[in-house]
């Protein structure tokens, strides 16, 4: 695989991450510059590793999760959009929304489930895994604080919609897996 495929390669697995930051920005009102980070972070992290553990797992993992890859991502997406939703219906409006570890854990790897099989393509492919993945793993960083900023300049908008929009989005990003 050439660079330029690496590098759209990089920039498509970043998609995720990106709309998961956009729907935080959104939304959260506390610690709003370290939530950003640790966002990047996480997803950017994972991303580096996932594509890491499928290119040296690829022959017995991919028999065995490839089926269920797209049910885990939507089942993920879904909790965390009906999680968006349920809190724009809350009777406590001055609660203060902030992302906490167990939530970048499972943001970090369902955001990388296609990263773990894109590590398997470029085993199959012949490739070596340091530079693609600290390639993705730059790119998915910085699309993760574009998304989150971009996400903040619309968090004027009342809280409860912005909520469910981002609830929304997070499920369609769901669903975006099973098609």
């Amino acid at each position: 695989m050439s660079y330029i495929s690496i590098l759209i390669l990089a920039i498509a697995l970043s998609i995720d991450s990106m709309v998961v930051s956009f729907s935080y920005g959104l939304v959260l009102t506390k610690d709003r510059f370290k939530s950003a980070i640790l966002l990047a972070v996480f997803t950017g992290f994972f991303q580096g590793i996932m594509p890491t553990i499928g290119y040296f797992l690829t022959n017995g993992v991919k028999t065995n999760i490839s089926p269920y890859a797209n049910w885990i991502v939507f089942a993920i997406f879904a909790y965390l959009g009906l999680k968006f939703i349920i809190e724009a219906f809350s009777e406590d409006k001055e609660k203060e929304l902030f992302i906490g570890i167990k939530s970048l854990f499972i943001i970090g790897f369902a955001t990388s489930i296609d990263a773990f099989s894109a590590g398997i393509s470029l085993s199959l492919c012949g490739n070596n895994i340091l530079k693609p993945a600290l390639l993705i793993t730059a790119i998915t960083f910085i699309n993760s604080l574009l998304g989150f900023y971009t996400g903040e300049r619309l968090k004027y908008l009342p809280s409860k919609i912005l909520l469910i929009i981002g609830g929304l989005l997070l499920i369609v990003l769901g669903l975006k897996a099973l098609i």
